[in-house]
């Protein structure tokens, strides 16, 4: 058994609590994309964590936690967290890592950072944690994988080939100082040392507990609405954020049986790019911010203030189907009991005609939110743990979101804690 937990919209949708819930009947959650430029909250009975590079299995003493051969591995960010479980009483996880993933150097973190400050004010938003260089040199074949570290003749050969063309950049493109190639060896050599006790043939791994019908929980990052190829490019992550891509990710090249997409019963994004349903009334989202999330809205990785907006069917749609998804959760309901009434955008007006079809890039920072207004249910609702108990006006309304977005919502999320969620019955 194979399952996904994936984003149907902008990312920080509540992807790590779902993991979290799934990870108790799993064996195996794996980070298969993305890096340290996203987060995701748990919160358990030890306390509350955002996870950045670790997969969200890591409180669970059954799991077997995978770093996955298509993430951005930030090998100091991946000790610390562990040291950060470690310092607050969480039992030792079991964690390995890919021996085909590749590392994100520090020269990567420091190219994100110099690009944006050259663009200015088109600038994409970037977490600057080095993901797009990352990726680029990955897939320009100058990257590091973790199996390279352990020959250092490899290295130096390696090194040899790819600082000048990186050097150039550095002095003549961004007026920085050159890298020194004794300095890049000695971080290499750093990392194999930290990360050598984790390293594994993950593949190899993978064909075992299929064999053993083991139960895989796939984690991914971010949403829909960020990858590069169906998202809002170019302001987009630069790793394939589809459930598809999740198998090829972790390393065991087989169909997913579950697709979990996630989605909030409003609209958040970080980050730069089109954002159709946005509140643009300054009082009106700062409300909803810093009612939503597990403690406001503020991104897990920057701490950056979201931006705010009302449910966009047409992106939720858009983001259910390219995640193929076979199941839908609506987290954060809870947090919309202070309105009476509430918008639902159930289309867009595109020079001047009405669209239900999540449309490209040129025409969405065009696109003008149709709404339609439901009957709030004005009262606290995160005590109730059975969705039957719910206010009338509230099962409505996600009934309306299920017939926007075409797909069966399961599980409905009424506040942070592993214990706040419940499941649809039809």
């Amino acid at each position: 058994m194979i399952k996904a937990v994936v984003g149907a919209n902008w990312g920080d949708e509540g992807k790590g609590k779902l993991t979290d819930v799934f990870a108790k009947e799993s064996d195996i959650v794996v980070r298969y994309q993305g890096g340290n430029n996203a987060g995701h909250t748990i919160i358990n009975s030890y306390g509350k964590f955002a996870l950045h590079m670790l997969p969200s299995g890591v409180f669970y003493s059954h799991i077997t936690n995978v770093i996955g051969n298509g993430v951005a591995l930030n090998i100091p960010a991946f000790i610390k967290e562990l040291h950060d479980l470690q310092d607050r009483n969480v039992p030792t996880p079991t964690i390995i890592v890919s021996d085909r993933v590749q590392i994100v150097m520090s020269y990567h973190v420091n190219f994100d950072k110099y690009e944006e400050e050259r663009l200015g004010k088109g600038a994409f938003g970037s977490t600057k944690s080095g993901i797009a260089p990352f990726y680029s040199d990955k897939y320009a074949k100058v990257g590091f994988q973790v199996s390279e570290l352990f020959d250092e003749e490899w290295l130096s050969e390696k090194l040899d080939r790819i600082l000048p063309a990186k050097n150039t950049l550095l002095v003549h493109l961004y007026n920085k100082e050159p890298l020194i190639k004794k300095d890049i060896m000695a971080e290499l050599i750093h990392y194999r040392n930290l990360i050598s006790p984790y390293v594994h043939d993950t593949f190899k791994f993978f064909q075992t507990a299929l064999d053993e019908h083991k139960v895989v929980l796939l984690e991914g990052q971010l949403g829909a609405l960020r990858d590069p190829d169906f998202g809002i490019y170019p302001y987009s992550t630069s790793s394939s954020t589809l459930s598809f891509y999740g198998p090829i990710g972790a390393g065991l090249p087989k169909a997913i049986d579950e697709i979990w997409a996630v989605t909030k019963a409003y609209s958040s994004s970080v980050g730069a790019g089109p954002f159709v349903t946005e509140i643009h009334d300054l009082d009106e989202a700062q409300i909803l911010r810093s009612k939503g999330g597990d403690a406001g809205e503020y991104g897990a990785t920057t701490g950056r203030p979201r931006r705010m907006g009302y449910f966009d069917a047409v992106a939720t749609r858009y983001g259910c189907q390219v995640q193929c998804a076979t199941h839908v959760c609506v987290t954060n309901l809870d947090v919309l009991g202070y309105l009476n009434e509430i918008k639902i955008c159930v289309a867009y007006e595109v020079d001047g005609k009405r669209r239900e079809h999540f449309p490209n890039i040129t025409r969405l920072e065009h696109s003008v939110p149709i709404y339609e207004t439901l009957k709030g249910w004005n009262c606290d609702i995160s005590h109730i743990r059975t969705y039957e108990d719910l206010p009338i006006e509230a099962r409505q309304y996600v009934d309306r979101l299920e017939e926007l977005i075409g797909v069966q919502i399961t599980l409905v999320s009424n506040g942070p804690n592993r214990e706040q969620i419940m499941t649809r019955k039809k």
